[in-house]
């Protein structure tokens, strides 16, 4: 095999990594058990290896998800054979009433989603705490990297890792059943949250050098879409706000990014806007009126609805964008929040006040750590003609900045204002 094959193979075995990891761990966790899905985990490495290796000796196989899970099941049945997994396999059919072998098992789309669905409330068992919830999700369901979760989380890896130990030896010693929980929609709210931060890494990605990781993107849209499918949630307005809101932001990725640099929305050209992706988010976004229920996700799908229908950027309501931010401090006053709100509130009441507003919000809290704190004022004072301070907050900004992707557009920008 030649360096082009072998640099294909090892890339189609990242795709599958990242898009069949949470599916195969699910599906193995059901037959070996929530006290034992560190093994599960394991036996998805040894099959990912298997396939880097197998893969490059003899070529990609036909169907290589067939592939996968065929390897994944016998590596299985190699455990289950040991004494102590086979006591804990057939107990655990006998409480379930399953006498289905292993070696019968057909895998197939609804049996994924079904394990996936009972994964996804097993790793948000009251028992864990909400970190480690949503550390096992990204991890286990998502194949997140720890580095990756950390950056989710602005926090170190050391962090994630000490997260995860303490969630999976909740695992091991809960008595967590496989099973869909009786009181699901008091567990929803950990699931959809994990959704979101799975989508915004890949909307906006902290350690590749890409603008956009539309695998990443595709997998919450996928997830969020299992719940949307289960007749075992009743209440689903968040579920249709978190679609509405992916959707209407994923209509906008062809137009984002140009040879790997990010496009400003005010410079991006809306004939390349997705209509269709619009109309399904808004289509979701309609679902929500049916329950009398206010959520970040549903004010955050307005917002970018009022986006998507603006015919131009000039044309955007930014009085009522702003009006909605308002709405969302009272649910989630962050820094962030504060940060995205000076945009409408510079287009509203002008960037002195937004300016104003940003160095009050430094003042209190710890914002000027992230860089794009500083890219925004940056621009404020772009616009009202103030380069000194301009480029003293780009400055500011390549310093905290760790992302390649976004150290290159900074200093692309302070390089054109020095000119």
């Amino acid at each position: 095999m030649n360096e082009i094959d072998k640099k294909y193979t090892l890339e189609l075995t990242e795709h599958f990594f990242r898009n069949e990891y949470g599916k195969i761990v699910s599906v193995v966790t059901r037959y070996i058990g929530t006290n034992n899905v560190e093994t599960a985990e394991d036996i998805v490495q040894e099959t990912l290896l298997k396939a880097v290796d197998h893969w490059q000796q003899h070529g990609i196989p036909e169907n290589p998800q067939a592939w996968l899970y065929t390897t994944a099941k016998n590596h299985t049945l190699n455990i289950l054979k040991r004494k102590k997994y086979k006591v804990q396999y057939e107990s655990l059919l006998q409480q379930e009433g399953n006498h289905i072998a292993l070696e019968k098992l057909e895998i197939s789309e609804d049996l994924i989603k079904d394990e996936q669905l009972k994964m996804m409330f097993v790793c948000c068992h009251p028992d864990i705490s909400e970190n480690s919830q949503i550390a096992l999700i990204l991890k286990i369901l998502c194949g997140f990297s720890i580095q990756e979760i950390a950056n989710a989380f602005f926090t170190t890896t050391e962090t994630i890792n000490k997260r995860l130990v303490r969630g999976r030896k909740q695992l091991r010693t809960s008595e967590i059943s496989f099973e869909i929980p009786k009181n699901i929609s008091e567990n929803i709210d950990i699931v959809l949250k994990t959704i979101y931060l799975l989508f915004n890494e890949g909307y906006s990605p902290s350690q590749q050098n890409k603008v956009i990781r539309y695998d990443l993107c595709l997998e919450a849209i996928r997830l969020a879409e299992i719940l949307i499918y289960n007749t075992h949630i009743q209440l689903k307005s968040d579920v249709y706000a978190l679609l509405a809101l992916m959707y209407l932001n994923a209509a906008r990725f062809e137009a984002r990014s140009d040879t790997g640099t990010i496009i400003e929305m005010h410079k991006q050209d809306r004939k390349k806007w997705n209509t269709s992706l619009i109309n399904t988010g808004i289509q979701y976004l309609n679902q929500t009126t049916k329950e009398d229920t206010i959520s970040i996700y549903l004010i955050l799908a307005t917002i970018s609805a009022h986006h998507c229908i603006a015919p131009n950027f000039e044309a955007t309501n930014w009085r009522e964008i702003l009006s909605l931010y308002d709405s969302l401090l009272e649910l989630e006053n962050t820094p962030l929040v504060r940060l995205n709100r000076s945009i409408p509130l510079a287009k509203v009441k002008g960037n002195t006040t937004a300016i104003n507003e940003l160095l009050q919000l430094e003042r209190n809290s710890d914002i000027s750590n992230h860089h794009l704190f500083h890219a925004t004022l940056a621009e404020f004072y772009i616009q009202e003609n103030k380069n000194k301070n301009a480029i003293k907050h780009l400055q500011q900004a390549i310093i905290a900045c760790n992302n390649p992707r976004d150290l290159q557009q900074l200093e692309k920008k302070i390089k054109i204002m020095s000119l």
